[in-house]
């Protein structure tokens, strides 16, 4: 990756890593949006009616900016907080300025010591090592799905 923006000015790096956050993030926030209106329209649109739903949709609404924000500082957590965010319709005039923002400093810590890290990782670690993490997330995953799908049948 390193590369990929060797020799570029840092404040074009930082603007072009923003450009790409925010549009990551606001295009996941739309994925979230069509999710929620695909599923009025199929046989479990009454559960998106439920009161737990539109106590959820208020609590997005009064807190979900600095959710979208923070995630920004998170590994694997900012596509599921702003796709959600999409999901349960938090109004796009707190998303916006909360994506924006959370791009912004995504962009500063991945230009600055960002790229440090992943050079580091990446100049240590065999590749291998990836699939093995890789493999471990989705045997957590599925394992969890068992479990839950065990419980629910008991």
């Amino acid at each position: 990756m390193r590369d990929l923006v060797d020799g570029w000015p840092f404040w074009v790096v930082l603007v072009a890593f923003w450009a790409g956050a925010t549009a990551r993030g606001t295009a996941t926030y739309w994925v979230g949006r069509g999710v929620r209106a695909g599923g009025g329209r199929t046989r479990w649109a009454h559960h998106l009616e439920r009161p737990a739903v539109a106590r959820a949709e208020r609590f997005v609404r009064r807190v979900g900016p600095p959710a979208v924000t923070l995630g920004f500082l998170t590994v694997g957590l900012q596509s599921a907080i702003n796709a959600s965010s999409g999901m349960l319709r938090m109004p796009l005039r707190r998303f916006l300025p909360a994506v924006v923002l959370g791009a912004l400093l995504w962009a500063l810590v991945y230009t600055t010591v960002g790229m440090a890290v992943v050079d580091a990782a990446l100049g240590r670690l065999p590749w291998w090592w990836l699939l093995v993490a890789a493999g471990l997330v989705v045997a957590v995953v599925l394992g969890a799905h068992r479990v839950r799908r065990a419980a629910a049948r008991s």
